[in-house]
């Protein structure tokens, strides 16, 4: 793509705001991770630091730390020659990061559960009521984000509770094809009253299996999506060993 298409490109999705000084960095990041949730900034698109600087008329510093928490959120990958680059929707060790979120989860869950309030719960249900009507898939990744973590809202460990806020933040994006192209938005719903139903009980070991349940669709989604693309891509020739 020429220089000045990008520009075009780049206008068209990101507009050309010129934030304060000061939210400058926050402005950025959140421009640059709608856009890449909502998909409007395709895989493998080059985030290059002066274009991105240029256009919204800030020195490159902010850029660059808006870029580094992006990359934070497995949402960027710097590539040799390329620089920053926006990640692909599912990689190969997608499997293995939801592997370590249902653990992540389970425990936050465990904590939680018996804490919870009534006003906790009645935002989480607010949250599915919520969902039942919403059609935008990037309001509606910001709403199961959300949901989850009113579950997890009184785990005493704020450690915990930060690294599953980070794996919540990092499934907005899959959770965009996992509802699209695999149509499993009924079940998740179904799930989500599930795990409001336990949690209103109290029941703490049938809500950690209920969402362990729910977080293992999304891991047989991911691993179809894998073995499907692998089915089409050619087979790798193996290069040959010098004599």
């Amino acid at each position: 793509m020429r220089k000045s298409d990008r520009e075009a490109f780049l206008l068209s999705v990101l507009g050309n705001e010129q934030p304060p000084a000061h939210l400058a960095r926050a402005v950025i990041e959140e421009k640059l991770r709608n856009a890449i949730i909502d998909g409007s900034l395709p895989s493998g698109t080059a985030m290059r630091q002066q274009e991105l600087a240029t256009l919204f008329g800030v020195s490159r510093m902010p850029v660059r730390e808006a870029l580094r928490q992006l990359e934070a959120q497995s949402l960027l990958r710097v590539e040799t020659h390329k620089g920053a680059v926006v990640a692909p929707l599912i990689t190969e060790d997608a499997v293995d990061a939801y592997a370590l979120r249902i653990l992540l989860e389970s425990e936050a869950l465990r904590l939680s559960v018996p804490l919870l309030t009534e006003q906790d719960l009645a935002t989480a249900r607010g949250y599915i009521e919520q969902l039942e009507v919403e059609t935008d898939y990037t309001q509606i990744g910001r709403l199961n984000r959300l949901f989850h973590m009113s579950l997890y809202a009184r785990t005493p460990s704020k450690r915990l509770m930060h690294l599953v806020e980070q794996g919540l933040n990092e499934e907005e994006r899959f959770l965009r094809f996992n509802l699209s192209s695999m149509g499993l938005g009924k079940l998740s719903q179904d799930d989500h009253w599930e795990l409001l139903r336990l949690a209103e009980e109290k029941a703490v070991e049938p809500i950690v299996a209920a969402l362990q349940h729910h977080l293992n669709r999304g891991v047989k989604a991911i691993t179809q999506f894998l073995n499907s693309k692998a089915a089409t891509e050619p087979p790798r020739t193996r290069k040959k060993s010098p004599a």
